[in-house]
């Protein structure tokens, strides 16, 4: 996958996850780190439950599921920090 694929799909992958999670999305550059780190997230997460994704769909689908998990840790880390 070329370097502009993954930076496309951390975008559109961290754009859902914050769709999805908060109700809107973050920013361009937000959405990006997001993503990518959801990718990174899904992709260890996945291999340890031993699904396999494959593809465009399957990487986005794959960072979009690490970034909900990222946004969801992060709630709970700020929640925990606020009171």
């Amino acid at each position: 996958m070329s370097f502009i694929w993954f930076i496309l799909i951390g975008i559109l992958a961290g754009f859902v996850a914050g769709r999805l999670m908060r109700g809107g999305g973050f920013g361009l550059i937000v959405n990006l780190v997001v993503g990518i780190i959801g990718g990174v997230l899904g992709g260890w997460l996945f291999g340890l439950l031993g699904i396999s994704a494959g593809g465009i769909i399957g990487s986005l689908i794959t960072s979009v599921v690490g970034a909900m998990v990222l946004l969801w840790i992060v709630g709970i880390i700020s929640k925990s920090s606020h009171g």
